[in-house]
């Protein structure tokens, strides 16, 4: 169950890291997060269950130093998750040091010999109370073994406490804020997510301080209830983005300005419309349902103006780059305040523009199918069946009524 779970965890955290971080950054984090999580989970199940001496080899100490990276990159997301900023800072570099801390200790031992490490694995594998006789780290000469251990979970405790407080703050101060105030799964995705975390990491924590004090590791891997509680915390992890999809998009708000969207900077960004500057109009502060508004303004007068949709290739990624607004957040404003696929509304201004080709008697000179390629369908199918979807008749039965009704 353990190597599914991670298995799974790994999986899903890839699927986050390829086909979202390019789109939403903070799914950079939340991948990296659930990587880690399965990474370490794996490493556990190697130890627990046994393994051969040269799978244990490469998991003994050799990942140990990512661990360290769990917590921060938990707080990384949440942070921007609730600031809408995903950019790290330059004082984020002092969460990294505990883990470039222990990778300078470990560095002897990564340059050991592949025999000496075999010997070494070979001692887990008889007895895992052996770990106090290998000299794995060099801050095992100051700090005794267990402890170097209980830093991991005791550092990702502590990280899951930060992140629940700024979490809580941001509760408390919800109306004043304008990230996620219309996002409401988000609150109960974040509960859960951190309530689940809570769970497993409290629940290893104290399963390695049980050993540490007894002054015996055997007394960790036996510790069956607590166990249980961190699979629970770990399966609810790894299948809880699975009830919350939504997790994968940003979180629109309204953009601050920046001298590049005033009147006086270097003008509208690369590749959009002059005549959509979008930033320039939206003012500092605001609420999602003034912004919202403003989308579905920018939205129809673009296509009335410089109608898009007669290209083939006019998607959400084509319409953000001409109106400047972000890809994410026009998918918000579909999926949310308007609840129709973009899709759909394309078509229909290119069903309303086939109408319009039709009553100006362009089907004395063209085919049913012409008009529908000449209104940015791809093809004589797709355009027939839009019609029909919007309209509730085929072109054919419209061309008929409206010929009826010149006589």
């Amino acid at each position: 169950m353990l190597l599914f779970l991670s298995l799974a965890g790994i999986i899903l955290s890839v699927i986050l890291l390829v086909f979202n971080a390019g789109r939403y950054k903070s799914s950079r984090y939340l991948g990296g997060f659930f990587f880690l999580i399965s990474v370490y989970a794996l490493n556990f199940h190697v130890f627990i269950d046994s393994y051969p001496v040269p799978i244990l080899t490469l998991f003994f100490v050799h990942p140990d130093f990512l661990f360290y990276l769990t917590g921060p990159l938990l707080f990384w997301y949440i942070r921007s998750v609730l600031t809408d900023k995903s950019r790290l800072r330059r004082s984020d570099l002092w969460h990294l040091l505990p883990a470039f801390i222990y990778l300078i200790s470990v560095i002897p031992y990564l340059f050991l010999s592949w025999d000496e490490k075999t010997a070494n694995a070979a001692l887990l594998a008889s007895d895992i109370g052996n770990l106090k006789y290998i000299r794995a780290s060099l801050l095992y000469s100051v700090i005794h073994p267990g402890l170097v251990f209980i830093s991991r979970p005791l550092l990702v405790t502590g990280y899951a406490i930060g992140s629940t407080v700024i979490f809580i703050r941001w509760l408390k101060n919800r109306k004043n804020r304008t990230v996620l105030s219309q996002q409401h799964y988000m609150i109960p995705w974040l509960t859960v997510l951190l309530g689940f975390f809570f769970i497993l990491t409290i629940s290893h924590l104290i399963a390695m301080t049980e050993a540490y004090l007894s002054h015996n590791l055997k007394l960790f891997f036996t510790l069956r209830l607590l166990h249980l509680f961190s699979g629970v915390g770990l399966t609810g992890l790894l299948i809880s983005p699975l009830f919350f999809p939504s997790i994968l998009y940003g979180m629109p708000r309204i953009p601050a300005a920046s001298p590049a969207d005033t009147p006086t900077g270097p003008g509208p960004a690369e590749g959009s419309d002059p005549r959509f500057p979008v930033q320039e109009e939206l003012p500092k502060p605001g609420f999602e349902a003034d912004y919202m508004k403003q989308i579905g303004s920018k939205m129809d007068e673009c296509m009335q103006q410089l109608q898009p949709y007669l290209q083939n290739d006019c998607n959400l990624a084509y319409m953000a780059k001409l109106t400047g607004i972000p890809a994410h957040h026009l998918a918000y404003y579909f999926r949310e305040e308007r609840r129709q696929p973009f899709n759909e509304y394309r078509n229909l201004w290119r069903v309303q523009h086939a109408k319009k080709l039709i009553r100006e008697g362009k089907t004395k000179e063209l085919t049913l199918e012409a008009i529908g390629l000449l209104s940015g369908f791809s093809t004589r199918n797709t355009f027939y069946s839009a019609f029909r979807k919007i309209e509730g008749s085929t072109p054919s039965a419209f061309v008929d009524k409206e010929c009826e009704n010149k006589k």
